[in-house]
């Protein structure tokens, strides 16, 4: 029987292939943000930024072997330039709403690579990952929630990853937000 090509799968069949899998924290994902970051550095626009998010960004935590990188640029223009550039080097463009992208790149139709990325093409000021990504590295009994919560989640939604990042949002965003506030406290300061 042969293969189905990954444009022609369900999403359930995705799913299938590509479920939720939690391993522990691994320090190579450092090296594997800094090598994927001086690639993209040699095809994308020198005034664009990236940022190590997610999990594998967070200090001894469990976490979906995938690094995440935030890719923040100037203008809605410079965003879809990006995504062309990325198109024609390996990535698949997995969504677009208004001036977010979102691509990836480690999915084959036999599963995942050995190294996966998930890059979000972002506005400067879309960058709400990143507070949360700071604040549970300084607060390990947070970061230490988070994984629990992951944890919990995992088999519950192992094949269906919208349900997995849904029911983990409101955690997100009131740590995001806690992370705002305690930053314009201390500006007010």
């Amino acid at each position: 029987m042969e293969k189905k090509r990954l444009c022609d799968m369900t999403l359930e069949e995705l799913w299938r292939l590509f479920p939720v899998v939690l391993t522990p924290h691994n320090d190579c994902w450092t090296e594997w943000f800094g090598e994927e970051a001086e690639h993209l550095k040699s095809i994308l626009p020198p005034d664009t930024e990236y940022h190590h998010i997610g999990s594998t960004a967070v200090c001894g935590i469990t976490a979906k072997p995938i690094i995440d990188i935030l890719v923040v640029a100037e203008s809605g223009e410079c965003i879809k330039r990006n995504a062309e550039i990325l198109s024609k080097n390996g990535y698949i463009i997995m969504s677009e709403r208004g001036n977010r992208i979102s691509l990836n790149k480690g999915y084959t139709e036999n599963g995942f690579a050995e190294k996966v990325f998930h890059l979000h093409l972002r506005l400067k000021g879309d960058t709400d990952e990143i507070y949360f990504r700071d604040y549970l590295n300084a607060h390990p009994e947070i970061a230490k929630e988070y994984e629990n919560l992951k944890l919990r989640l995992w088999k519950k939604y192992e094949h269906n990853r919208d349900a997995y990042t849904d029911a983990k949002s409101e955690f997100v965003k009131k740590y995001t937000d806690a992370a705002k506030n305690s930053l314009y406290s201390e500006v007010d300061l």
